[in-house]
């Protein structure tokens, strides 16, 4: 749209299928606080994995605290669980004449659970927080393009500065936002749990708030043992539309994702939407009818360790490609997962649409499955470094079934039985701990849950430079670029253009190999009712009833 036009996110958020569409831009014990209430029915027992890290919103992005927060906090604006189109939470407006600089406007009277008030100050601290490099928060590169981002998080060395420049408290419900260039859809990533709020006793009693988050969403911590069970129930002060319709949430924690579903099956669990790739075969008839497969934003891939020497070579480019070529993406998709997963062709997904980004076959050969050409390309580069590939991924997830399969199609494609194997990794923090800290030394299981419905989401944090999703080590100056210029290109079709540019370096320089996009499934037992799957293939908690 015109620099001249002034945007009010209230009004735009609308017409969703232009925000979609605008690629200008995912133990402590003790009952309640005194915010506590039993809701209005029994409690929900839900299939669960420990998160990774302590759930602080700015450094938490996998899905496990995901979740979490997702229930206890709610930003600037929330997504429609039907159709992921933005809409305002906490924000009253989100407005800009130029697309650079906001003022935002909350919603009076909101709480956190520990009955103090939602201010401004509480999103800019919380924001402060979260971009400053010494406080080491994963998210800390969303916050990049807010002015003063380089003085609080330098590419290298001590930050010169500990807030960001850009952000100022106007009133107790009024701050402003300066970016450092024009990003006409950034109020469409606000959802993410980043920018969510904080209560000023996380920075007062940082252990106590780590020990039982407190948040200002639908629901509250009552209690939370680590590595067994968290208990949430509903905060009787929250002030958004989406109040529970069930008594609490328990999320219980499973290392084994067979033994939740015979938990599922006999009655001990009320919904699993973590479940094993053996029983999609069986689950609709298991549950009788009580199973829901649908498209979701995400998409699974294989990521390679750039930051090792040996990956990283012209002659392992070709490998890489060849690799690639070697996936029967088709028949594993139709063997392995009972065709609810699709073979993908690019790095977003359909949900997308083509309006918002999603092009089928932007991959190219790399996404064709051509084990002759796979064999020869990965005989020109010299072969698979090390000598045989491991795939790594988390042994409390439901990969190995398709790893395997994806090795058996590698190896068969190379005529070598022995040339591929998989390689479990403990839980899923482990797995994700090793990831982050750069130690792979050979390809990883990766995939990627969009936080906001733009295709910015799915390239931006994971391949641009020093992103805080990008576990390949991939960086490209070219590709940076574009991200930039789409961000800032206020024509929709022209940024769309320049994003899908940056995915066509993507094709070539492989980062990581696309796999297939994933449809959310769930399965739930004869007690809950109303039970769906939001956009990000995450159960919508709030709504689920209990007979």
């Amino acid at each position: 749209m015109p620099a001249a036009t002034r945007v009010r996110w209230a009004v735009v958020v609308a017409t969703s299928v232009v925000l979609v569409a605008t690629g200008c831009g995912s133990s402590g014990g003790g009952g309640g606080s005194s915010g506590a209430s039993g809701g209005t029915g029994g409690i929900v027992t839900a299939w669960w994995g420990d998160p990774q890290n302590p759930l602080e919103p700015a450094n938490t992005n996998e899905v496990n605290g995901g979740a979490v927060l997702n229930m206890i906090f709610r930003g600037l604006i929330q997504y429609d669980p039907k159709t992921s189109a933005p809409q305002n939470a906490n924000a009253e407006s989100i407005t800009s004449d130029d697309q650079q600089n906001w003022t935002v406007k909350l919603k009076p009277g909101w709480k956190f659970s520990d009955g103090t008030t939602v201010t401004a100050k509480s999103y800019v601290d919380a924001w402060n927080y979260g971009a400053l490099s010494t406080n080491k928060q994963l998210n800390s590169s969303f916050f990049s393009y807010i002015q003063g981002y380089d003085q609080v998080a330098p590419a290298s060395g001590n930050p010169t500065a500990q807030t960001l420049s850009g952000l100022k408290v106007v009133d107790d419900n009024t701050f402003t936002v300066a970016l450092n260039q024009k990003f006409s859809t950034w109020p469409a990533t606000l959802g993410y749990s980043a920018f969510v709020p904080l209560p000023a006793s996380f920075f007062s009693d940082h252990a106590a708030y780590l020990n039982k988050p407190i948040g200002n969403g639908p629901y509250e911590i009552a209690s939370w043992t680590k590595s067994a069970k968290m208990e949430l129930r509903p905060f009787s002060g929250f002030s958004g539309t989406d109040k529970p319709k069930n008594g609490g949430i328990d999320l219980k924690v499973y290392t084994d994702t067979n033994a939740a579903y015979a938990d599922l099956q006999a009655g001990n669990l009320d919904v699993d939407n973590g479940l094993p790739n053996s029983a999609l075969k069986t689950v609709e008839t298991d549950l009788n009818g009580r199973f829901l497969n649908t498209p979701a934003g995400i998409i699974q891939t294989i990521s390679f360790p750039l930051y090792q020497a040996n990956w990283n070579t012209p002659n392992a480019q070709k490998v890489r490609l060849g690799l690639a070529m070697a996936i029967d993406r088709n028949t594993i998709t139709k063997v392995v997962f009972n065709n609810t997963r699709t073979p993908a062709s690019d790095w977003t997904s359909p949900v997308l649409g083509a309006a918002g980004g999603f092009k089928e076959g932007i991959c190219g050969q790399a996404c064709t499955y051509n084990p002759t050409m796979a064999k020869q390309l990965v005989q020109e580069g010299g072969g698979i470094p090390g000598g045989q590939l491991t795939i790594s991924y988390n042994a409390d997830g439901p990969h190995k079934e398709w790893v395997d399969a994806v090795c058996n199609s590698i190896n068969n494609a190379l005529g070598n039985t022995s040339a591929c194997v998989g390689n479990p990794i403990g839980t899923f923090a482990d797995f994700r701990n090793q990831v982050t800290t750069k130690k792979m030394t050979g390809p990883f299981r990766t995939g990627w849950q969009m936080d906001y419905p733009l295709i910015q989401n799915f390239l931006q944090p994971v391949y641009t430079t020093g992103a805080s999703s990008n576990d390949s080590g991939y960086s490209n100056p070219q590709f940076d670029s574009l991200v930039n210029q789409a961000n800032a290109n206020p024509d929709n079709s022209s940024a769309i253009s320049q994003f899908q540019d940056g995915e066509k370096l993507l094709a070539t320089d492989l980062p990581a190999i696309p796999l297939w996009y994933q449809n959310g499934t769930v399965g739930w037992s004869d007690r809950v009712t109303n039970v769906l799957l939001n956009p990000f293939s995450v159960p919508v908690y709030d709504q689920i009833t209990v007979k």
